[in-house]
């Protein structure tokens, strides 16, 4: 099939949910990816706009708002602002990034629906579903918790159980509660509108399984597997406050759907760009209803059938639209071999990250694209991360760009020195470089950003290569007229680097560019060997990247340990309680105060530790405890402590134990031996 021409392109990026910031995943799943596309585009000349903007709706939102106490446009305030903050420190750069509780927003959606409903594209059905007789709502999903019928979780959600992930409807759940009043609910019949998807299927079937066969494997088998099942209708309005209203005569407490206005969002964005700037972008309907737009959707894979499936048939219904010409979506990244879980705190937040890393946005972006889970779902360690810096940020690219300019300035007072005549290694290193602009576009224009990437690196390792093979410090003394040639070689070679990692790393090529006085670049100069001219004064320069040490790292991966230990005190359940005894029974328990007089290790022994313990009695006591992994023996002295004073004498390691020191297991496995809160005399009974 002939590959069609465009004129210009509209790129889109998922919709983030305004109930959190943006973490590592969010940046490698979809928003650089997006990001080096558009710029790839625009360092091309090409007609492009970069799409994007919060998604506002839904009921976490309002799970938030209600567990914090405020209202659900206090929580998307805050977490727009943050979102929005955090594209805008990484270099994302959204031609505009706007939100779906924006008022242009609302009435496009309304009017959208309203458009489907008038012409009778959208189906009225009657639904059961459980209702809050206390709250007098119909309750969503995640406004529904009981026990799961599979594991028997207590606390498993009406969509899904978080404990052993089976995806549930409210309808299963054992006991359900409503999370807003506590009561049980009831089933009442609500009335909802549906998007007809099996009316789509065959036309699906067709434009996506054979017109797209060229989108990547995991869409393609994604929107394959829905295909091969019969599509059935999906509500597109759901019983809830806080949304879109429905725009029709007796929906009062119903709204759209969120699936239904979120993508919606990213063509009211458009509007309220072009309303704003229209001598620059022109109209919204040139970017979504001209045949001679491509759409182009980055999107992770939980929202594959989102984008592919159900957005497509509303356009497709609403009549209107161009539709996606391809949707490039990633798999899922990994943090230290966990999945990232918010809810749990697994995660590196960007807003943190600068913090701790300020002015290193370049590095992390660096990373996540050549460890991109374009194929696969993919991990991060905070030790590769390291590694990816110093060995090749800092050792191959930031080395040759130094090397190169550092000698310019040791031998010609930063001035581009003219090219004499070429050699056999000039030749070859001229004919490396000029490859590098068809390998690079050759991986950009499909989505390959790992090998892109991986390119645009190889142009820093040949320069390094020249330099060594020719060894200008050496020819100085010799041919310095030869020595002019491989400095102008190297210095065309690191002005291709700030044109070639243009897309992927803004920061530190602008810092380059501005280094070697490049004002004006495009991506046709990529792989020419006359970008600076000779007598061109270049400025200061100084290192790009600098070093990552180990405390650095250290310090990140504490902050995960801790976030574990956290999470494991969160979730601790205690031990089921042990078979009921008679207080008779515990009535024999001697149970007393002791003063711990001296406390040593067990010679030959990993876990005793022996005990002198001040019973009261006038006569010291021995007790061996097997805690030596949990304390050291001087943590110990002066305590008081509660032991049990009757048991029966028992021999370890040839010494005599006279009792057992009491001590509690901890969630996380450690141990805190049981002490009084004021002073107690040694021998005093417990009871």
């Amino acid at each position: 099939m002939e590959e069609k021409k465009y004129k210009r392109t509209t790129v889109t990026a998922a919709l983030p949910y305004a109930n959190g910031g943006v973490h590592i995943g969010h940046l490698a799943g979809v928003y650089v990816p997006s990001d080096i596309y558009v710029r790839y585009l625009r360092l091309k000349k090409e007609e492009v706009i970069f799409i994007g903007g919060s998604d506002e709706h839904g009921v976490p939102i309002t799970l938030r708002a209600k567990k914090e106490g405020v209202t659900p446009q206090d929580v998307c305030d805050r977490y727009h602002k943050m979102i929005k903050d955090s594209f805008e420190d990484f270099g994302i750069s959204f031609d505009v990034y706007s939100r779906t509780t924006s008022e242009i927003h609302h009435k496009f959606a309304s009017d959208f629906f309203r458009k489907l409903y008038d012409e009778g594209k959208l189906v009225e059905k009657e639904s059961e579903q459980l209702y809050d007789e206390e709250a007098k709502q119909f309750l969503a999903d995640r406004y529904v918790m009981g026990e799961c019928p599979h594991c028997h979780n207590e606390n498993a959600y009406g969509d899904q159980c978080e404990k052993c992930g089976s995806d549930l409807s409210p309808m299963e759940l054992i006991n359900p509660h409503s999370t807003i009043s506590g009561s049980k609910p009831v089933v009442k019949t609500t009335k909802n509108w549906y998007l007809p998807l099996n009316d789509y299927q065959e036309w699906l079937k067709q434009w996506i399984l054979e017109e797209h066969k060229e989108w990547r494997p995991n869409v393609y088998g994604q929107c394959k597997s829905w295909l091969d099942m019969d599509l059935q209708p999906r509500a597109m309005t759901r019983d809830l406050n806080w949304g879109i209203p429905v725009p029709v005569e007796g929906a009062e407490g119903k709204v759209l759907y969120v699936w239904f206005d979120a993508p919606i969002g990213y063509i009211s964005n458009t509007k309220e760009l072009c309303d704003r700037e229209p001598e620059r972008f022109g109209t919204w309907q040139k970017w979504w209803q001209d045949p001679e737009s491509r759409l182009v959707h980055f999107i992770g894979k939980d929202n594959i059938v989102f984008h592919c499936v159900i957005f497509p048939s509303m356009l497709k219904a609403h009549g209107d639209y161009i539709l996606p010409d391809n949707v490039p979506s990633n798999e899922f990244l990994n943090l230290e071999n966990d999945k990232i879980s918010t809810s749990r705190n697994w995660a590196v937040w960007l807003h943190e990250y600068l913090v701790d890393f300020p002015n290193k946005q370049d590095v992390l972006r660096y990373v996540l694209t050549a460890n991109a889970p374009e194929t696969k779902d993919n991990n991060f360690t905070w030790k590769d991360f390291q590694e990816r810096n110093n060995s090749e940020l800092v050792a191959v690219y930031g080395n040759f760009v130094n090397r190169a300019l550092q000698l310019t300035w040791k031998y010609w007072n930063g001035v581009v020195p003219s090219c004499g005549d070429l050699q056999e290694v000039d030749r070859q290193t001229i004919q490396e470089f000029k490859d590098v602009k068809e390998k690079v576009e050759g991986y950009l224009d499909v989505f390959k950003f790992r090998e892109a990437q991986k390119e645009a690196m190889n142009l820093a390792r040949i320069g390094n290569r020249y330099i060594t093979e020719c060894e200008p410090w050496k020819v100085w003394k010799t041919d310095p007229k030869r020595v002019e040639t491989i400095l102008n070689i190297s210095l065309q070679l690191v002005a291709n680097l700030s044109i070639a990692f243009e897309p992927f790393l803004p920061f530190s090529s602008k810092e380059l560019r501005n280094m070697i006085g490049l004002d004006n670049y495009d991506w046709t100069q990529l792989g020419s060997t006359e970008i600076l001219a000779a007598g061109h004064q270049l400025s200061e320069p100084h290192l790009l990247f600098e070093k990552i040490e180990d405390e650095a790292i250290d310090a990140q991966l504490k902050k995960l340990e801790d976030t574990k230990k956290e999470n494991e005190a969160a979730n601790y359940v205690a031990e089921p309680i042990k078979k009921e005894v008679s207080f008779d029974d515990f009535e024999k328990m001697d149970i007393r105060v002791g003063h711990i007089v001296n406390c040593e290790k067990v010679k030959k022994s990993k876990k005793l530790l022996q005990f002198t313990i001040d019973d009261g009695s006038g006569t010291p006591r021995t007790i061996l405890s097997g805690i030596a992994a949990f304390y050291e023996p001087e943590q110990l002295i002066g305590k008081d402590v509660l032991f049990i004073a009757n048991f029966a004498p028992r021999k370890m390691m040839g010494i005599e134990s006279q009792g057992m020191i009491l001590s509690a297991v901890n969630f996380d496995g450690s141990l805190s031996v049981t002490t009084t809160l004021g002073e107690v005399k040694p021998g005093s009974q417990v009871g």
